[in-house]
């Protein structure tokens, strides 16, 4: 099991030469801890409403909220990224040809559209070796979702970048989630930011203080 330790480490290893950095703002914290209550494994939603007040509070927008929410609910992409490499490991096992099969015309498109010579994708490929090929490959319309639907947050720009880098790497360290692909691919993103070492270290503790999913009543009209 992963351990906030864990988390810890995988951190101070990318963390080294970067300067501690201003601490989080009132706005930040705030946002950033309802991120963790909100998100598909806690679904806290008492706490959600507390942090989500704290943050108007602390001058948040409407809009900067809303997009919290839209991109927490990304979450689910981590079931692409594990499941698609699973499912094509399984394949190859039974004696498919899955990843050495050329990709056809509306694949090889769809590749250069999304994909192409980027090197972000060089980064996520380090930390998540094999999930776009596999995915593109076993559904190029799941493929095209994954890519239109994580834009949105950055296409609506209502958080700055670094928060929203810091939002994903506290949901992708807490208790129902540790992630660490994406923690460790949030927290470098984050230092090419400027994000300082403080803020990520304080993120990791808004994270480790996230509930566990306790279940949604079902809604009585």
């Amino acid at each position: 099991m992963v351990s906030l330790d864990d988390i810890k480490r995988e951190a101070l290893e990318l963390l080294p030469a970067v300067d501690d950095g201003k601490e989080l703002d009132e706005k930040e914290i705030a946002l950033i801890s309802l991120a963790v209550h909100a998100s598909p494994a806690v679904l806290d939603m008492e706490g959600a409403r507390t942090f989500a007040s704290k943050a108007l509070g602390a001058g948040a927008s409407s809009e900067e909220i809303q997009e919290t929410l839209v991109l927490i609910s990304g979450l689910g992409v981590h079931t692409l990224m594990e499941g698609s490499r699973m499912l094509t490991d399984l394949l190859q096992e039974r004696g498919s040809d899955i990843l050495n099969i050329p990709l056809d015309g509306a694949r090889e498109k769809l590749w250069s559209n999304y994909v192409g010579d980027d090197p972000f994708w060089d980064v996520m490929e380090k930390e998540v070796p094999g999930f776009l090929e596999a995915l593109v490959r076993l559904s190029p319309e799941g493929f095209a979702a994954f890519f239109e639907y994580c834009s949105v947050p950055w296409k609506t720009a209502a958080l700055r970048a670094r928060t929203k880098e810091l939002i994903s790497l506290a949901v992708d360290s807490s208790p129902a989630h540790r992630f660490v692909p994406g923690a460790r691919l949030h927290i470098m993103n984050a230092i090419k930011l400027g994000v300082g070492r403080g803020a990520i270290l304080q993120t990791l503790e808004i994270a480790a203080n996230a509930p566990l999913h306790e279940g949604v009543q079902r809604h009585v009209q």
